[in-house]
């Protein structure tokens, strides 16, 4: 019986096998095998930090984008599309980012969080169909992720977003040429893995360090951050009514817990609003209103 054989990937750095790797892993003490995989972690955040610039400026697109009402779709297969999900899903509660704002669509659908679905990242065309769904157009900005850079959902998915007249970019772990209909390309060089192609190793904390890079200076220009405090987040929970009392202490430090939580709850659980309204003497209306007034911006909003 014939089988269709694939490309050969061997020539992809993270497919590749260390040549620094002079010991079987399997032979190593779990003390030495921990030790050499921590260490090899550091050249995920060093791949990172080489491409600052790249990160910043497809920030500021963004930024540019969202202010606009434009959003953040990442595309993503496998552990590229998880990290993806996870970084769309941290927005709201960190940046209080409205539903639908950032969006992480992995290949294969929701399930394939939870269970692999690797057949479903050879198909090309598939993830236009996630993009039509999505309604994505000319004020978004569509970012594939795939480690090795030639997920075929993934390509598929740029050069179908760019038709849509979204801005697209694509972040990988091995050198390649920008795909097609790809505006941005970063490129994480983490070289080969300590296990040969395991690129949730290496890879995957790079990609995941990228991310927090991207979404979090994102969400900085657009006003959810003051100083080194989340404060656009909202209290739809225990732990983030504390964490909003805790914050809103730091600028009414006369107050106690139980003050403090009430000015939240009169909010509706708006954690910046409720800083307006004690700093600015004025009542949860009014500090909304002069909120909006000022663009969302704490800074400006507090002068």
């Amino acid at each position: 019986m014939a089988h269709s054989i694939p490309p050969d990937r061997g020539h992809i750095s993270t497919e590749q096998r260390q040549r620094e790797a002079t010991e079987a892993l399997d032979l190593l003490s779990s003390q030495a095998l921990v030790r050499l995989i921590a260490e090899d972690q550091h050249r995920a955040i060093s791949a990172v930090e080489a491409v600052t610039c790249e990160i910043a400026a497809l920030a500021d697109e963004i930024s540019d984008r969202m202010q606009r009402g434009g959003r953040l779709i990442y595309l993503g297969a496998g552990t590229s599309g998880r990290l993806g999900v996870l970084d769309a899903s941290e927005c709201p509660p960190t940046f209080g980012a409205s539903a639908g704002q950032v969006i992480g669509i992995i290949a294969g659908g929701d399930s394939a969080l939870r269970r692999s679905s690797e057949a479903r990242e050879d198909d090309a065309s598939a993830a236009a169909e996630d993009l039509a769904a999505a309604d994505v157009g000319p004020g978004d900005t569509v970012v594939g992720i795939a480690a090795g850079g030639t997920t075929p959902w993934v390509l598929g998915g740029i050069e179908a977003a760019a038709a849509r007249g979204a801005a697209t970019a694509l972040l990988c772990c091995a050198p390649r040429t920008a795909p097609a209909g790809c505006g941005q390309l970063i490129m994480l060089d983490t070289g080969a893995e300590l296990l040969a192609g395991s690129t949730r190793l290496k890879a995957g904390t790079a990609t995941k360090a990228a991310l927090n890079a991207l979404s979090t200076s994102v969400f900085v220009r657009l006003g959810a951050v003051h100083g080194d405090l989340m404060v656009d987040l909202r209290a739809t929970n225990d732990k983030l009514l504390d964490r909003a009392i805790r914050i809103l202490l730091v600028y009414a430090p006369h107050m106690d817990r139980e003050e403090a939580a009430g000015w939240i709850h009169a909010c509706e659980g708006h954690l910046k609003t409720a800083i307006v309204a004690v700093a600015r003497g004025l009542t949860p209306d009014a500090a909304s209103r002069h909120l909006d007034s000022c663009g969302g911006t704490l800074r400006e909003a507090l002068v």
